[in-house]
């Protein structure tokens, strides 16, 4: 009997020692013990796609011409890299293979699964010795190159193991409805992510033809996404989600282009953040978004740049609205008993050199969720929702629509004080 060794006895290298026990003598390699490993005549190696390389260059210096070295790697470029790498200038023989089967689809046996082998570096004798045993074995041998395993591996094995990722990741559940097609869904998922998060990411980052997978499939994915969203999210008016509340500048600047396009019938929708604008664009809740992204004084708006990295949209429009803040109150309130100005972040950038020279000593805060919206805050101050000893720093319609009362006027650092907004659409 011919002496083996395996290198790597994890799940697969078990199922490997089930292939060939009865018909080799079989040594199961250990760390420290590589002497004894390649006293072998032929050495399998069943190690992660990730270490090969490593396993390859410490174990070099006992390769022999001799030696029949043989990966089991799940991709084939690489260890082919690797091999031309380490053996240059040796006799060494080395054959290919990818067995597509693991431990639960050989659970019941071999027959009719199939292997791939790449002759590469062996002579005609040895690898008919293989190809006719893996045969005999009830495998089913596909003959390929490296390159063309590679390229259909990503197609089939690649795709696979991200369906069955993707399916896990958005707890894809059974249920007492599941069609013969769900049932085949929920086997993919059990199958794939049986196999270690190690294999799911060296199948996805070792193989040069997963990323283009990959991207194919995500276009596709927006492709049909896309088809099934409204045209329209109500079938007689425009549908604008904005980034501010009733009375802002979003407001402002939504009115500004509907009565520039002539729109006559639409409806606003009070969105508060970018975040939810886009999202809402992104689900099909509403037809246009509007959201402001930089000031002349401020700069970038931050919350608009995060969710804009998040989501992809079309930008239909970008416009420009001059802006003027007016800090106000409610009216029963004393001015001496304020003592906290309330406003969106980029307002403070916009006023900030007006405010430290004028109210020096009254603390700046911007509101969380909705409430990070001046508007919304108007709103909630008027309703009692916020402390009554807060100034509103804003558009000065706000006083008119929340019955505040404005103590100061102009506040913007700069009198040309500009606000960009982009209108997106799916």
């Amino acid at each position: 009997m011919k002496k083996i060794s395996i290198v790597g006895f994890g799940r697969f290298g078990k199922t490997l020692y089930r292939l060939l026990e009865d018909d080799f003598e079989i040594i199961v390699g250990k760390r420290g013990n590589l002497t004894e490993i390649y006293s072998a005549d032929i050495v399998f190696y069943a190690v992660p796609i990730e270490v090969f390389e490593t396993v390859i260059k410490t174990h070099k210096k006992h390769f022999k011409d001799s030696h029949l070295l043989i990966d089991v790697l799940s991709v084939k470029k690489h260890p082919k890299k690797i091999f031309e790498k380490y053996l240059k200038g040796t006799d060494t023989q080395v054959l290919l293979t990818h067995p597509m089967f693991g431990p639960d689809s050989s659970k019941n046996g071999f027959n009719n699964l199939p292997i791939v082998m790449d002759k590469f570096k062996m002579n005609d004798e040895n690898y008919s010795f293989w190809k006719n045993y893996f045969v005999k074995k009830g495998l089913r041998v596909v003959e390929m190159s490296a390159e063309n395993h590679d390229r259909l591996a990503a197609k089939s094995q690649g795709l696979t193991h991200f369906v069955g990722r993707l399916l896990n990741q958005i707890n894809f559940s059974p249920t007492e409805i599941d069609t013969l097609g769900a049932k085949k869904l929920h086997e993919v998922e059990g199958q794939t992510c049986n196999d270690t998060w190690q294999l799911f990411m060296n199948l996805q980052n070792f193989n040069p033809y997963t990323k283009r997978m990959r991207i194919k499939l995500g276009k596709a994915y927006d492709k049909l996404y896309d088809k099934l969203l409204p045209v329209r999210d109500a079938r007689h008016k425009l549908v604008m989600g904005i980034q501010g509340g009733k009375g802002s500048f979003n407001e402002e600047a939504a009115l500004d282009y509907l009565q520039r396009h002539q729109i006559k019938q639409y409806k606003i929708r009070y969105l508060y953040t970018s975040e939810k604008v886009l999202k809402n664009l992104h689900e099909g809740n509403v037809d246009f978004g509007l959201f402001a992204i930089q000031n002349a004084v401020g700069g970038v708006v931050q919350e608009s740049t995060y969710a804009m990295a998040r989501y992809k949209f079309k930008i239909v429009d970008e416009f420009t609205i001059l802006v003027r803040h007016f800090l106000m109150k409610r009216k029963n309130v004393n001015v001496d008993k304020i003592d906290t100005i309330m406003a969106h972040p980029q307002v403070f950038k916009q006023c900030r050199e007006t405010l430290k020279e004028k109210y020096p000593a009254i603390k700046q805060v911007s509101g969380q969720g909705d409430l990070v919206d001046t508007a919304k805050a108007a709103w909630a101050l008027s309703g009692g929702k916020i402390k009554k000893e807060t100034f509103i720093l804003g558009p000065k319609n706000l006083a008119v629509l929340y019955d505040l009362e404005i103590v100061d006027s102009d506040l913007q650092d700069n009198k040309e004080n500009l606000t960009t907004f982009f209108l997106a659409s799916r």
